[in-house]
């Protein structure tokens, strides 16, 4: 393990409200740098391997800005729909309101995976990531429904045309798995990999009897 290092010693390799809000969340300070990657996914990668290469790449590109000394974190989502391996199909952010609709029409009525990898670079270069995945299920949703929840803007910036913490919780019948993690970073994984790195994790005030 690298030596403990300072509070607000880590670079969110994410622009994601999500992931500053659970960090915020568990008390950890961060900076942010926008990780600008290509987030293709290549030829027959499969959920996991997708996932991980992304998050350890966009940690990776952000790690030449870093400050000494500090831990660099990047994560990645996919929703993920199909039952078996080679039928699966993943679903990324949705390139219009179009695209958005046809998501959340083939989501609808169903149960779906949610892949989230995080990855943590420490200060001696030490690259780890680890992966959730949970489960999510829709409730049937109409069009009128479908269509004004992409009206409101939600779904454009959220792997898969929907956000849990918003207007789409309304439509989720059962969760099983990390809600963190479906948000966009899961929480018990990323604390890990933080104490791993070094980082002295904010601990919970003790009351008084």
């Amino acid at each position: 393990m690298a030596e403990n290092t300072p509070l607000g010693s880590i670079l969110l390799a994410s622009g994601s409200p999500r992931r500053r809000e659970l960090l915020d969340q568990i008390g950890v300070a961060y900076r942010v740098l926008s990780a600008g990657i290509d987030e293709s996914v290549r030829p027959g990668e499969d959920p996991e391997t997708y996932t991980c290469r992304i998050a350890q790449e966009k940690v990776l590109a952000a790690k030449a800005r870093r400050a000494p000394g500090e831990i660099v974190l990047g994560a990645d989502t996919a929703v993920v729909l199909g039952e078996q391996m080679q039928g699966k199909q993943m679903l990324g952010k949705p390139g219009d309101e179009a695209g958005a609709m046809e998501m959340l029409r083939a989501l609808s009525g169903r149960t779906h995976e949610v892949y989230t990898a995080v990855a943590v670079l420490d200060p001696r270069d030490v690259l780890d990531v680890l992966l959730n995945v949970s489960e999510v299920s829709f409730a049937e949703l109409d069009d009128a429904w479908i269509q004004a929840y992409v009206a409101t803007g939600e779904p454009m910036d959220k792997a898969g045309g929907y956000g849990i913490q918003g207007w789409a919780g309304c439509q989720i019948r059962r969760v099983s798995g990390s809600y963190s993690s479906i948000m966009g970073l899961p929480l018990y994984e990323t604390s890990q990999l933080l104490a791993k790195a070094g980082l002295r994790l904010p601990q919970i005030p003790c009351r008084e009897a």
